[in-house]
């Protein structure tokens, strides 16, 4: 075997096992859709089975209904709301913070960017008691603030992230903008602000998908079922104490893994480009 064909073969077996390894991955999204159209009996009978027989549109009927009076379009209305607004206080201001280690000299600077380096090692199991009693004496519990309040000062992983891509960009910009006579608000929002949209929509794309997806802090902080969030109302579904009704449950988490799909394709272009020049000295 020549150097050619052995290329080629390496090739050919480089993209069978990508071709593999991306069946293995897609196949959990694939049978949660495929059983989203199955009836109970045919998913308790044929659990391994990917194709339906019959096909049964009813799921997304009764699983929109939801529960009692409260239908997931109160559960929808509830995860959007919360994870707009709290992903845009966490972009707005990490953006701020990140511009403000990159670019401004303070005392202690270097501390305090490595005590916020140290509180990404920190798992929120340990943060939740202490975070629920302070939220309980402001009178937050069974509220959404505090799955929304804590986003507009800023999150460790977007401010490092932010901060690696602003100092990629050359600082004679900066004083260029000032000799214009820009002040360092100006510098911020006409020259960095613009260079870094890869970087923002980075960070903007998985805010929204651990935002959308936290299951935890809903679970902790909401009490009333019309506030509830969509990960804690298909929580519902299964009841170890009775009958689960699979087929809604499937439908239902069909629909909600749609608009972080939909987000991912229209951003995708950004994403690479944040990840891939990220840390570039420019």
């Amino acid at each position: 075997m020549n150097w050619t064909q052995r290329k080629r073969f390496m090739r050919v077996v480089f993209h069978v096992c990508t071709i593999v390894l991306g069946i293995i991955m897609i196949y959990p999204l694939l049978y949660m859709v495929f059983s989203s159209f199955k009836t109970a009996q045919d998913i308790a009978q044929n659990p391994t089975s990917l194709w339906p027989n019959p096909w049964y549109l009813m799921n997304y009927v009764n699983g929109w209904a939801g529960f009692g009076d409260t239908t997931f379009t109160t559960f929808f209305a509830n995860s959007i709301i919360i994870t707009v607004v709290a992903v845009l206080g966490q972009i707005a201001s990490s953006a701020l913070i990140a511009y403000g280690f990159a670019r401004m000299r303070f005392r202690l600077r270097s501390f305090w960017f490595s005590i916020m380096i140290v509180t990404m090692m920190m798992p929120v199991q340990v943060l939740i008691v202490p975070q629920y009693i302070m939220f309980n004496n402001f009178g937050w519990v069974n509220t959404w603030l505090p799955l929304i309040v804590p986003g507009f000062f800023g999150y460790p992983f977007f401010i490092f992230l932010i901060y690696q891509f602003i100092q990629g960009i050359p600082r004679e910009l900066d004083e260029a903008a000032f000799i214009d006579g820009s002040s360092k608000y100006g510098i911020f929002f006409r020259i960095i602000l613009p260079l870094i949209k890869p970087a923002l929509v980075t960070a903007l794309i998985f805010a929204t998908y651990w935002k959308w997806d936290d299951f935890f802090s809903p679970m902790i902080y909401l009490t009333d079922v019309k506030k509830y969030t969509l990960s804690v109302a298909l929580k519902m579904f299964t009841d170890p104490t009775a009958q689960s009704d699979w087929g809604a449950a499937y439908a239902m988490a069909t629909l909600s893994v749609l608009p972080v799909i939909v987000i991912f394709f229209c951003f995708q272009k950004y994403l690479v480009e944040g990840i891939s020049t990220t840390g570039l000295k420019g």
